[in-house]
Formats: structure tokens, C-alpha cells, sequence
């Protein structure tokens, strides 16, 4: 069976788990739901975690054996800003920290509607400062995040730049969702192949974070619109099955225009957010190695 083979093999087999129960309707079902597929394969048994309270944020950390404690891949998971937890992305984050050889921070970040923007802005930030105050150096922090998280890290960046302090070494993004005004092309080319991701849903998302008085095409939102210069180098893995695909495309040409170092990786037939399901499917697997590879290059 040839690589491609394979993908396709193991893709098809998430499909039809994602496929295996009606979408959910409501915020406590779909939260519930992302809980439930992310959490489909557990954590590895050597996977060390605790709670952390991070100021006003809670966290967990998470380390794997031999990692460095003293960088730290603070990472923001992906769900919209409405759903997702540090438990559906549990595997997808030590896994990473696992390959890049250091310790984890995943954040739990206020959810909108209940709390919509700029409350995760804020709980962002919080982290960050909580990094700092225990003696990590920005120079070994990465920032990870998939879909909205991506969004978050960027905007991170953004804020801790504009105050004039020094950034993370780099920033790795997976599926990033960076614009709200939803005019990507690929969010109607790939509409009839994407099991997660489809218009309708990213607007009534983006309905529920976003204040009504607020332009989405305002760059704290959406932030493909940013100046990028003087950002960290910066990791994009996209899968090319996914509706978010220009948002990744995109982005890496806005990054690159600034002058900034940007890899950008199209994984063929790969959904939305993929490496969460990395025990499932090597591509995922794949995919966080080479995370690890761009982190490490990059931190000295």
C-alpha cells in the first residue's frame, strides 16, 4: 500500500467515526460532542499532567518523558471559540510536546456565547504573563493552536508586539481560522468534502464571539488582516480537504509579504485539525513531527 493509499485508508475510517452520530445541535451538545471525538483515542500512559491556575486562567501542564521543562509549547485549542477543551485536544497537545521535546501549557479559555470576545484575548494574555512570571523566557516559548486558536495566537503575538515586549520564538498554527468576514474561496470549493467545517456553522460561530457593533474585518478578529512585520517565524499545516484551506493559503502570503519566515503545508486529503487524531492516523503523526522539527529549529 503506497503512502497516498494509506492516507486515504485511515482518513476515510475518521470520516465515518465523525460521521457516526448526527451533528449536535446546541452549545452544551456540541461541546460535549468535540469532547467525545477528541478524546477517541487516549492520552499515552506515560504522559504526565496536572492542573495549573494561571493567573486568572486555568491551564494544565503536561510533559513528556526526557522533555525539557524549561521551554514550554504554550498551546490554544481549536472549536470556534465556542467549543473545545483542553480535554479534546489532550492527546493532540502532549503528543506535540512529546516530538518537540518540552513541556506543555494548555490553556482553557473562556468560551463564547457566554463569553464572547475580547474575554479569550484577555485569558490569552494571562497565560503568557504567567510563563514570564515563572521564569520562562520568551525566546523558549512556543505558541501553538488549531482553527480558533491559531486565531488566538496570532493575536497574542499581536498584543505582547504592540506593547512593546519581547515575542515567542514562533508560532505553529493548524487549520488556523484568521477570517471572520468569511471570504476564502475554498469555503464553497471544498463545502461538499469537509466533515467539520462548513459556512453556515462558522457564521453562526463567529455570530456568537464576535459583538454585534464590531467589524470582522477588524484585524483583533480576523487576523489575516495584520501587519506581520516583525512577527516570529511562523509554521502553517493545512489539510487540502478542508473549507478553511485559503484562510491557511492566505495567511502564508500576507506573512511572506512582510518579510517574515513562513513554511506553509498542504497535507493531501487531510480534514480540518487533523492532528488531533494523530494516534489514528500517521499523517497526523507526520504532521507533528514536523512541528517539532520547525519549534526546534527555531529555539536556540
Amino acid at each position: 500500500m503506497t503512502a497516498d493509499e494509506q492516507a486515504l485508508k485511515e482518513i476515510a475510517s475518521l470520516r465515518e467515526m465523525l460521521a457516526s452520530a448526527p451533528r449536535p445541535v446546541g452549545w452544551d451538545n456540541r461541546r460535549a460532542r468535540l469532547d467525545e471525538v477528541g478524546t477517541f483515542w487516549p492520552v499515552a500512559d506515560d504522559i504526565a499532567y496536572e492542573s495549573v491556575e494561571c493567573g486568572a486562567v486555568s491551564g494544565e501542564w503536561s510533559i513528556a518523558p526526557g522533555s525539557d521543562p524549561a521551554k514550554v509549547l504554550l498551546y490554544f485549542h481549536g472549536g470556534g471559540y465556542c467549543s473545545g477543551s483542553i480535554k479534546s485536544h489532550r492527546r493532540l497537545v502532549t503528543e506535540a510536546g512529546r516530538n518537540a521535546g518540552m513541556r506543555t501549557l494548555a490553556i482553557d479559555y473562556r468560551r463564547a456565547p457566554e463569553h464572547p470576545f475580547p474575554a479569550q484575548h484577555e485569558d490569552a494574555l494571562s497565560a503568557w504573563s504567567f510563563l514570564i512570571r515563572q521564569g520562562i523566557e520568551p525566546k523558549h516559548i512556543a505558541l501553538g493552536g488549531d482553527s480558533a486558536g491559531g486565531n488566538l495566537a496570532l493575536s497574542l503575538v499581536n498584543r505582547l508586539q504592540e506593547a512593546g515586549k519581547p515575542l515567542p520564538a514562533c508560532a505553529w498554527l493548524v487549520s488556523p481560522w484568521t477570517d471572520l468576514t468569511m471570504s476564502g474561496s475554498s469555503l464553497a470549493v471544498k463545502e461538499a468534502i469537509d466533515p467539520i467545517i462548513h459556512a453556515a456553522y462558522l457564521e453562526e460561530l463567529a455570530s456568537a464571539y464576535v459583538p454585534a457593533a464590531m467589524d470582522r474585518s477588524d484585524p483583533l478578529i480576523s487576523p489575516l488582516f495584520l501587519n506581520f512585520n516583525g512577527f516570529p517565524p511562523i509554521l502553517i499545516q493545512v489539510g487540502s480537504a478542508e473549507a478553511l484551506l485559503s484562510d491557511a493559503t492566505r495567511l502564508a502570503e500576507a506573512v511572506g509579504m512582510a518579510d517574515v519566515d513562513v513554511r506553509l503545508e498542504v497535507w493531501p486529503h487531510m480534514i480540518h485539525a487533523w492532528p488531533v487524531w494523530n494516534a489514528g492516523l500517521e499523517d497526523g503523526r507526520k504532521a507533528l513531527v514536523s512541528a517539532a522539527a520547525f519549534i526546534n529549529s527555531v529555539m536556540r
